[in-house]
């Protein structure tokens, strides 16, 4: 990697322009809201259940596999490397989409596709070690909006030149292919970075602390903005891992640093999930995130269920446009709103929840296709709406380097969640349920989300209003 160092800048400006051209050409990819059209079409011929029950799985599997590697990986080597790593792993997803043929060729896009998702967590951390803390809000600001604007963009872009040019599937994913081949050329000129959070971090006096809801929010943006199959991305750990200027390792002996980062992570998770509130808050996270997942990596089979391409006009680029906005605009109202979230937050859970839950089995039932597509918008919006609530309840009394770890750690509970998932409802090996069933179950595990912590907010008001009765007592007994 020597070779393709470049001079590190004094300015925090030249590594946040690069990192940003990175992040838009890199979601620049018109093909997402058409790829179940693209397979289903004549370029591939590939069947429905070929699609479902033996390509898609292989996504969800390889993630799982990759993803703790890669998040440890990533702070070893210091992050430029698996930017670079992500580049080359878009160069052959796009490569074998456009010329590969057959189920075994798929599978092996869907495997380097989850190479792509497993190294996002280096996009989002590299920014913070080579740029000062004054200048963190402000850079994370840069990197999750150019993301949201580029797949905005590129959903927008997909559903003009599908509805008035006519153009072929087929050139979707060229155009997808161009810009991520320009995101690994920019990604070249990036400065390497000489310090990471833990294997590389220099002597810290004290650990930061997130000190506003605005920061809360940027790390739910993440996941916003690697919209359709990028939500199922691993965006909570990739913006949390930056966000430490300094490490709390002072200077061990080669040989022991891993040891010693790992002890430290253990006692750190074990202290962090201790708490109750946070273990309930972290709870919810993994399960609806694992459900939210799972809908997006099936929902275009969903639609081309219900209005096959092949016979009639399909609008899936405007509506991940549309989801994508609304799901910024549900996030970013969080900010406004004053509730009592100790007392009310796993209420708001239950309630949304059941909203999710609502609009799956509106998608199941309905024949009618504009509904299908309104059920996945509110779906989208209410979970983007919650995640960001969560992650500020998590984060709120985290310091950065321990609400790194608790973020990574759901994100794997939620990928493991949804893997059983898969093996169970999906895979051929499994129950290989047809997909319109699929949504049937996933509606089903909203509505068990829902119970759950309708049941624990019911305890939690309870509790409170008994303590306060205890507490209007008091004064009286002691006259």
């Amino acid at each position: 990697m020597d070779g393709l160092r470049t001079p590190p800048s004094p300015s925090w400006i030249y590594p946040t322009v690069i990192l940003c051209l990175f992040g838009f050409f890199s979601m620049m990819r018109p093909s997402e809201p058409f790829l179940i059209p693209y397979l289903s079409g004549p370029d591939k011929n590939l069947t429905t259940t070929e699609m479902t029950n033996e390509i898609f799985p292989v996504w969800t599997y390889s993630y799982l596999v990759l993803l703790l590697p890669v998040f440890i990986l990533t702070d070893y080597v210091r992050y430029k490397p698996v930017i670079l790593l992500q580049g080359i792993s878009f160069i052959i997803t796009w490569l074998l989409l456009l010329f590969g043929q057959g189920v075994k060729a798929m599978q092996a896009v869907e495997f380097f596709y989850g190479m792509v998702t497993a190294t996002e967590v280096a996009y989002f951390a590299y920014i913070y070690s080579v740029v000062s803390p004054e200048h963190y809000q402000k850079v994370s600001s840069y990197c999750r909006g150019i993301t949201l604007v580029a797949y905005t963009t590129a959903s927008v872009l997909a559903q003009l030149l599908v509805s008035l040019a006519k153009i072929s599937y087929f050139y979707l994913n060229v155009i997808s292919l161009a810009s991520v081949s320009v995101a690994f050329l920019v990604s070249l000129f990036l400065p390497m970075p000489k310090k990471s959070m833990f294997f590389h971090a220099k002597p810290s006096k004290e650990v930061q602390k997130p000190t506003s809801m605005d920061a809360a929010l940027n790390e739910a943006h993440e996941k916003e903005a690697f919209g359709c199959s990028e939500e199922k991305s691993t965006s909570e750990i990739a913006t949390t891992l930056g966000n430490l200027d300094d490490g709390q390792l002072n200077h061990p002996k080669p040989e022991n640093v891993a040891l010693k980062v790992f002890v430290q992570w253990f006692q750190d998770l074990k202290e962090c999930y201790s708490s109750k509130r946070l273990l309930y808050w972290s709870l919810w996270w993994a399960l609806s995130t694992a459900g939210f997942n799972q809908i997006l990596n099936y929902i275009q089979v969903l639609w081309d269920y219900k209005a096959p391409s092949q016979n009639s006009f399909i609008y899936n680029g405007a509506v991940e446009a549309i989801a994508t906005f609304g799901g910024a605009v549900a996030a970013f109202a969080v900010g406004y709103v004053k509730v009592n979230w100790d007392l009310l937050g796993e209420l708001a859970l239950a309630i949304f929840s059941v909203v999710n839950a609502s609009s799956l089995f509106l998608m199941h039932y309905t024949a009618n296709i504009w509904a299908c597509y309104a059920g996945y918008l509110i779906f989208k919006s209410s979970y983007m709406l919650l995640i960001t609530i969560a992650v500020f309840q998590i984060a709120v009394n985290l310091s950065v380097e321990r609400y790194a770890l608790v973020f990574g750690i759901n994100t794997f509970i939620a990928l493991v969640i949804q893997t059983i998932i898969t093996v169970i409802v999906v895979d051929r090996r499994g129950l290989h349920l047809p997909i319109g069933i699929q949504f049937l179950v996933y509606g089903s595990y909203f509505a068990v989300i829902a119970g759950i912590f309708l049941i624990r907010s019911l305890y939690i008001i309870c509790s409170a209003s008994c303590q306060k009765e205890v507490q209007r007592s008091a004064p009286s007994q002691s006259e």
